[in-house]
């Protein structure tokens, strides 16, 4: 018969393309882990993986076994979670995701209360692009995650906390003292830095602005916030900064001014994101709750 375990293994050699790799993310031997493959071949008559010396690939026919092994995990990490309804909220472990651009923000100003609050919760916290994150909560590999929509989150419900707008960031020499707001058409255009593609905040910035691609500063591929900070601050050209991040971002920059985006907003909302059929939205209300109030305690005003 055909074990979790095993699907469980094929799942990690998927996501690996790599046998010793899996074995060591799956606490196992190589062996134990390549004989339990092997068997779960032999009882399904056919070939999961392509293997050599040199690499590993998924055979089309393993490529739909596999499909369907991703959702027996998923219901059976369900069946477990399930079981844990009735217990205190936050007694088991819970992995969020959350994108570049959120959480070194978000996490400073909300972690210190929900610990406060429930000194026992473990949470795990996976850092990476929104696309991955998407891919990971669809996949079970996250119980959720924190993005910044909008954004394309086909077939996953959204649990909003927090809107915010975006502020033009600038050296001061650049900057009138007296500006308190500015539109897109006062922007220096071939000034503004952003960050490289694959950051959603770049087409939330972009959106704001109503400006494509090619039309702002190109010569610089920041991959942070506080790089682009950095080339402001020699001033190099000026760049877009959500509201949430302006106290850490600007804390030791006395040099920089943040003056409001003075277009439709708000710019972007932040929110949770999970699978419809998710059992712990109990407690994943209880989190967003405890983001909402604290970010509007710390959220300081440029």
């Amino acid at each position: 018969m055909i074990t979790l375990k095993q699907l469980h293994y094929a799942l990690a050699v998927e996501k690996t393309l790599h046998f010793k790799k899996a074995a060591d993310a799956c606490n196992v031997s190589q062996s134990a882990l390549s004989t339990a493959i092997n068997e779960l071949e032999k009882q399904l008559g056919l070939s999961v993986f392509e293997r050599n010396n040199k690499k590993v690939l998924v055979t089309s026919k393993g490529q739909l076994i596999l499909d369907k092994a991703k959702r027996v995990k998923l219901e059976v990490d369900q069946l477990m979670q399930t079981s844990q309804l009735d217990k205190t909220a936050f007694s088991t472990p819970m992995s969020i995701g959350v994108i570049p651009t959120i959480g070194p923000y978000l996490l400073p100003k909300v972690l210190p209360e929900v610990r406060k609050q429930y000194p026992d919760f473990k949470l795990r916290i996976h850092e990476d692009q929104s696309h991955v994150l998407v891919d990971m909560v669809r996949n079970g590999e996250l119980d959720a995650a924190i993005l910044a929509l909008p954004y394309p989150i086909d077939g996953l419900m959204n649990f909003d906390f927090w809107q915010e707008d975006f502020y033009w960031v600038s050296h001061k020499d650049g900057c009138p003292s007296q500006l308190q707001e500015i539109t897109t058409e006062e922007l220096a255009v071939e000034k503004l830095m952003l960050l490289k593609d694959g950051h959603c905040l770049k087409e939330h910035a972009l959106a704001a602005c109503s400006l494509k691609s090619q039309e702002q500063n190109t010569d610089f591929n920041a991959a942070s916030l506080y790089t682009l900070i950095q080339m402001v601050a020699g001033k190099l050209g000026t760049t877009i900064v959500p509201h949430m991040a302006l106290d850490q971002l600007l804390h030791n920059e006395s040099e920089l001014r943040a003056v409001h985006l003075n277009e439709p907003g708000p710019h972007r909302t932040i929110a949770l994101i999970i699978r419809p059929n998710y059992v712990r939205t109990g407690e994943l209300t209880l989190l967003k709750d405890i983001f909402k109030t604290e970010l509007s305690k710390n959220v300081v005003h440029a």
